[in-house]
């Protein structure tokens, strides 16, 4: 019953939209989830989509604004991670979770544009569109979302020191 193109285009990007979806939610299982409500959605209009990358991916954003709206007065942010089950002495873990800490504590439109434009590679003007917003806007959000993950980062880590390269 699912057209071959949904399978093939799921098949290609799954793994790119779970990224993007970790990115914007901080967890393997809320990432999941995200991605199959997306594609549930895409699935239904399938035949009505032109770009389907696109399409998931703001219907992830908007899914993501939506929970985040819900969860705001509930949601707790802490400044330690709870400790791994398993842990993990890789730099590149350490990393990871030192800037997901830090994207945590930013707005969730910052949080979007950055995870669109430097995760996703996504030109201003893409991510404008996706958000529907302006360039400007995204610029501005842009600007202030990597100087405020300078401040939650220290100077002398790696993850900080690659923001810096980002913005120079």
């Amino acid at each position: 019953m699912t057209d071959d193109g949904f399978r093939q285009f799921v098949e290609l990007r799954y793994r790119d939209l779970l990224r993007t979806a970790y990115l914007l939610t901080g967890t393997t299982h809320a990432a999941e989830d995200l991605v199959q409500t997306a594609l549930l959605n895409a699935l239904r209009h399938w035949k009505h989509i032109d770009d389907p990358m696109a399409y998931v991916r703001r219907a992830m954003v908007n899914q993501r604004n939506n929970l985040w709206r819900r969860l705001t007065s509930r949601e707790l942010i802490t400044e330690v991670l709870p400790e791994r089950s398993t842990p993990d002495s890789s730099a590149g873990v350490a990393q990871r979770a030192e800037l997901l800490a830090a994207l945590r504590k930013l707005p969730r439109k910052m949080r979007a544009v950055l995870v669109l434009r430097y995760w996703e590679d996504l030109s201003e003007a893409e991510t404008a569109a996706l958000l529907g917003c302006s360039v400007g806007s995204v610029k501005a959000q842009a600007s202030r979302g990597l100087a405020r993950l300078r401040e939650h980062l220290a100077p002398e880590t790696p993850t900080y020191q690659a923001i810096a390269e980002v913005t120079a």
